[in-house]
């Protein structure tokens, strides 16, 4: 019998999974008071809670009891592990354990939701400059040594390695302290040193779900804020970097690295993790605790692996719910829109209390070419110096300087193995390799190849694409031997052509003598382009979705664009994230992972002119003064697949773009803004036709109010009107927030759809609100969305424009 009982014991432990459990009762931010001997610790909307008062600990700790004695109260003590308990933005708990424990919990009186974990995972310089920031914004500010002074951005990633040249607090005036925020700083277990210097004034990290899953190895993932990946250090640099940091690899200069707002401070909530991603429990927990300890701004390069299974709403997974808090408590959050482009209803951030980030290309672009001694010249790709000026060398191919036969099946040429290559016939001569498969997926890298020739003697390499795999994106990888990826297929063609018909073979096809010669050209100078920006094809793309049977919104995502291609910042040498970068202090990646730090930090900037502004508020001033044209005047283009899979450009629309591309100078002073609070998301969530008012209920403890009529009626700087069946009216509230202007309004849409505002023209004194309204006719079913906009323009010279978005159908 006891055998059974053991076996049975194991089979409990093997299916324990991780919960997210929801329970009655208000969470801190929203508790009015009412619970015997616990004050009420309700904030309003858009203000700071004041975490550390008596009345808020006393009730969190309450809370805390009641998950505790619920546990205790149900099951054995050592059957289950409670991982967290949330009390800030929502009330309840993770937890591991058995499935069989699972339904017990839902069928509790007082459980509102249990809900399975699943996995986030990251979505993965010069452009201050392109933005416009030395000149036109920090000078505003008092100048890049106090651009985003006394404003904390929260980072939920991968860490941070703290004794980077971009974090370091010695070259700048002091940083004094900042009372108001909370949050604590770990001690490195190894060094016994704390992270924070004063610019990082923050730093946690959240790995309960992780490791309850198995999946933490403290050898690689660190038991502390340290970032074992460098994708944490590499957002935080982007947004709140220090200024003039020079961007140094392979003995070449690339520029002077700075965040957007050099001089805020960072706070690192560490959640993601190397090889894993990371999972909600961990996150939701980071999110919690960074909004107790006061930041004023969430930079999130994460979202879900895939949609969650268990809610039906987009809006009210737990990862969104936890946001809305958030935002409740005056935070203002950026998210990456995701990496699924350029394919429609790819974002995986969905919320109208979320800033949503799509990537842009910005404009510098690294060529390079490889000269052949036929005379022709091929394109290629290397951020690498040139081979000596007016001289050519023997190309050597990796297959034919094989040491023996039998190393084949290292695939030599890869060239990640100098020792199975003879060094006697690579020395002084550029080294030819293939592009395989191996690249594609990361277990051979640029960077490798660099070092065999190098270790070799070679002075060069060269690497030729023969095959792809449509689509496949190559970006430039710094290197410090002269060296060229030549991506198009054709050219490789050529380039192998050449090489044959220049080394003559024996019978058994050994080489007799290498007769092919060429040169590399110079490719550390990126060339500046007019055509940008560009919408990237990797960001993802609109329309936004209600729900997971992908049933279209009434809510334009993305709300902006921001840079996001090829963009450098600081790099953990201990990072293993991008194979390229291994053990360098920079590196030059792409993802609406490093647009979402842009967006924040120039958000940072607007919050110290602005202390007062909402969240909605500074959404509402980055999306209305966006740019739709690029440098050359023309509208923005996005980067699209062609019938051969080939990359394209198209025009791009509101569902590649969101508003358009930030503008941050504009930003600062925006004339109007479309406020928005609480009590409006509330509007929104319970106005989405086919929502449950019982989920409503569970994440906002508060009763349904239908007074919004329409979720298309949030006050957003957008309009969305997703089954616009013949006519429909929507409104809009405007605040002004300059002084008196009276603002002329016009708008145009596509023919499919009449539209009209009313009134044409307004006056408004400063803080004042005025509503108007937009009617949007159906003229013909297209099956397809039209878009137009809708343009304020002041009397002083402020320009407010919005986006419209509308499907017409016949009643």
């Amino acid at each position: 019998m006891a055998v059974v009982l053991v076996l049975l014991g194991l089979v409990v432990t093997v299916k324990a999974e991780i919960y997210i459990v929801t329970v009655e009762g208000e969470p801190i931010i929203s508790y009015k008071g009412g619970e015997n001997g616990f004050e009420a610790t309700v904030v309003e909307s858009d203000e700071k809670l004041d975490t550390a008062s008596e009345l808020v600990t006393s009730y969190a700790s309450h809370l805390e009891k009641k998950h505790d004695m619920l546990l205790g109260m149900l099951f054995e003590r050592g059957s289950y592990k409670k991982l967290y308990s949330y009390k800030h933005l929502i009330n309840g708990f993770s937890v591991h354990l058995s499935t069989e424990q699972a339904e017990t919990l839902r069928r509790t009186p007082g459980v509102k939701s249990v809900e399975r974990d699943w996995k986030v995972r990251r979505l993965t310089t010069h452009t201050p400059q392109f933005l416009g920031l030395p000149t036109g914004v920090w000078p505003t500010g008092g100048g890049f040594d106090r651009a985003g002074e006394d404003i904390v951005i929260g980072f939920v990633d991968s860490g941070i390695y703290p004794h980077h040249p971009s974090f370091a607090a010695h070259h700048t005036d002091p940083y004094g302290p900042l009372p108001r925020y909370r949050g604590k700083c770990e001690i490195d277990p190894d060094t016994k040193r704390d992270f924070c210097n004063g610019k990082i004034i923050g730093a946690q990290h959240f790995a309960e779900a992780a490791k309850a899953a198995g999946a933490f190895n403290p050898a690689i993932d660190f038991a502390s804020p340290l970032d074992g990946d460098g994708h944490g250090s590499h957002t935080a640099a982007i947004a709140a970097g220090n200024n003039g940091i020079p961007v140094r690899m392979h003995g070449h200069e690339f520029g002077k690295a700075s965040g957007m707002a050099p001089r805020a401070r960072i706070a690192v909530y560490k959640a993601l993790y190397r090889l894993f991603g990371g999972f909600v429990a961990d996150v939701v927990a980071a999110i919690d605790q960074a909004v107790h300890d006061g930041v004023d701004i969430l930079s999130l390069s994460v979202g879900p692996n895939s949609p969650p299974a268990t809610t039906k709403t987009t809006f009210l997974n737990p990862f969104d719910a936890t946001l809305l808090a958030a935002v409740k408590a005056g935070v203002f959050v950026a998210q990456a829109g995701g990496n699924g482009g350029p394919f429609p209803k790819t974002l995986v951030s969905y919320s109208p209390w979320i800033a949503t980030v799509a990537a842009a290309i910005d404009d510098r672009r690294y060529k390079n070419h490889l000269i052949l001694g036929n005379g022709k010249i091929l394109a290629g790709l290397g951020l690498s110096p040139s081979t000596h000026a007016n001289q050519t060398y023997t190309m050597v191919a990796a297959n034919d300087v094989l040491l023996d036969s039998s190393v084949m099946k290292y695939s030599p040429s890869d060239c990640q193995r100098p020792e199975v290559l003879n060094k006697n016939l690579v020395e002084g001569n550029i080294l030819l390799c293939g592009y395989s498969f191996n690249f594609v997926v990361g277990t051979a890298s640029i960077k490798k190849v660099s070092e065999t020739a190098k270790a070799l003697g070679a002075v060069g390499f060269v690497l030729a694409v023969e095959s792809v795999s449509p689509g496949t994106k190559f970006d430039p990888v710094p290197v410090g031997v002269p060296g060229i990826v030549i991506t198009d297929v054709s050219k490789s063609m050529d380039l192998i052509d050449y090489y044959n018909v220049s080394t003559p073979r024996d019978w058994t096809g050994r080489v007799k003598s290498f007769k092919a010669i060429g040169s590399i050209g110079d490719g550390l100078m990126p060339i500046l382009h007019k055509s940008a920006p560009q919408v990237a094809l990797f960001s993802a793309r609109g329309p936004n979705i209600k729900d997971f049977s992908f049933q279209d919104a009434d809510l334009l995502k993305p709300d902006i664009l921001a840079p996001g291609s090829l963009i450098w910042a600081a790099w953990s040498p201990n990072g293993t994230d991008e194979p390229n970068y291994c053990g360098e202090g920079f590196a030059m990646i792409s993802g609406t992972s490093m647009a979402a730090p842009h967006i924040a930090g120039i958000a940072a900037l607007l919050k110290q002119k602005h202390p007062h502004w909402s969240p909605a508020a500074i959404k509402s001033a980055l999306m209305t003064t966006t740019t739709k044209l690029d440098r050359a005047g023309r509208p923005l283009q996005a980067q699209q697949y062609s019938e051969t899979e080939a990359l394209k450009l198209v025009t791009a629309t509101p569902f590649d773009y969101g508003s358009g591309h930030v503008n941050p100078r504009a930003a600062l002073d925006p004339g109007l803004i479309f406020d928005a609070g609480y009590e409006d998301y509330l509007g929104f969530l319970c106005t989405t036709p086919g929502i449950d008012i019982h989920e409503i209920r569970n994440y906002t403890n508060k009763p349904c109010n239908n007074t919004m009529g329409h979720p298309s009626n949030l006050n957003t700087p957008s309009i969305t009107v997703s089954h616009l069946v013949g006519s429909q009216t929507v409104t809009r509230t405007v605040t002004n927030v300059a002084e008196e202007e009276t603002y002329v309004i016009t708008a145009r849409m596509q023919p499919a759809i009449a539209i009209e505002t009313n009134p044409s023209a307004m006056t408004l004194k400063p803080g004042a609100s005025r509503k108007f309204s937009v009617t949007l006719t159906t003229r013909r079913v297209t099956g397809t969305y039209s878009f137009g906009e809708i343009t304020m323009k002041g009397s002083r010279g402020h320009k407010v424009v919005i986006p419209v978005v509308a499907m017409g159908y016949w009643r």
